[in-house]
């Protein structure tokens, strides 16, 4: 569920936020996944922190399959950093915010 600062993004907008300058974290994730939503308030909090230095969004799988197949995605939540359109890394489950954070830096 996106909010105010983490937008929902999807299959047909995918490619013009990640191939933005900024890093761009997408959270791929689906409403009946209970690990998406254990992690959900911790990338909330993380993009108030990186506001402005990294774009922040979540995907959901289910409305929006091309990407997530795309991409390979087997396992939610799987959190992806983009950078001018280019994968740099990812980490999948119900990862703690220091893990989420370290993927983020990566990109700055």
């Amino acid at each position: 569920m996106a909010s105010d600062i983490v937008k929902d993004l999807s299959d047909a907008d995918f490619d013009s936020v990640i191939s933005s300058d900024t890093p761009c974290l997408v959270d791929f994730w689906a409403p009946w996944c209970g690990p998406c939503k254990a992690i959900g308030p911790v990338v909330e909090a993380l993009a108030k922190e990186y506001e402005g230095k990294a774009n922040i969004v979540k995907m959901n799988v289910d409305d929006n399959p091309a990407t997530p197949g795309k991409f390979g995605i087997r396992a939610i939540p799987t959190l992806i950093l983009f950078k001018s359109g280019e994968k740099i890394d990812q980490v999948t489950g119900a990862v703690g915010k220091d893990q989420i954070k370290e993927l983020i830096e990566k990109g700055l």
